[in-house]
């Protein structure tokens, strides 16, 4: 009885601090897009359109994730979702940025579950909007192709820190937690590969870090790449 009730409490803060940390997230976008210049009238249908087709798209990319096991360990999976929410972030601004992104993961829960306990499905959703959100707001504030570049730039720098930060403190631990593997054997999986981890901070600064710097460099020059030929036809939009 004791252990169901500490599996409860641990279930239950977790599902307390995802909610939270989504609702500061999608509460901090409106706060932002409200001072935003240059905004978009836009339809809720159409909105509403745009996100489901992007959200669409995403997931189906997210589906499709695969580890780099010559960075980190194999549960850390590359995905180029936030691509597409890129894409109607850059449109619609921030706010219709955090709802694609929340979209996304609830259509991949729908159709693959989890095989991390929700960690890992928390994290995707976190780390990329610690990609996407800073990139979008840098674009509205002043729209070019310069801003875009700088704004992906920002975006990139912010998730390979912030989500590295988030990582060592939150998602390690409560992964280890959740999943019933001890903490040591991560970092075991970490050492495997690069024999520098020797803690939680070298792991996170030798295997972390590197993935998130190479999605997010990716990512970036796929948007740049694709912003003007893909996202004209596919969503109507008539300028950059």
């Amino acid at each position: 009885m004791a252990k169901l009730w500490q599996q409860l409490l641990e279930n239950g803060s977790f599902v307390l601090v995802c909610v939270l940390i989504v609702a500061a997230l999608a509460v901090l976008a409106r706060l932002v897009e409200d001072h935003l210049p240059q905004k978009r009238k836009v339809t809720p249908a159409r909105r509403i359109c745009i996100i489901a087709i992007c959200s669409a798209i995403a997931v189906v990319l997210h589906v499709l994730d695969f580890p780099l096991v010559f960075l980190a360990p194999e549960f850390y999976k590359l995905d180029f979702s936030e691509l597409p929410v890129l894409l109607c972030g850059f449109y619609l601004g921030p706010s219709a940025t955090v709802a694609c992104e929340g979209v996304k993961i609830l259509l991949k829960l729908l159709l693959k579950g989890t095989s991390t306990a929700f960690v890992g499905d928390f994290a995707n959703f976190v780390v990329g909007c610690s990609l996407v959100l800073p990139a979008v707001i840098f674009y509205h504030v002043n729209k070019s192709r310069h801003s875009a570049l700088v704004g992906l730039i920002l975006g990139t720098l912010t998730m390979t820190v912030l989500g590295s930060a988030f990582n060592a403190v939150y998602l390690l631990p409560k992964f280890a937690q959740l999943y019933g593997i001890p903490l040591d054997a991560i970092i075991g999986m970490g050492t495997a590969i690069h024999s520098g981890v020797s803690g939680v901070s070298t792991f996170v600064l030798l295997c972390v870090a590197p993935l998130n710097l190479v999605k997010g460099a990716v990512v970036s020059l796929l948007t740049l790449l694709l912003y003007k030929r893909v996202a004209r036809p596919l969503f109507g939009i008539r300028e950059a």
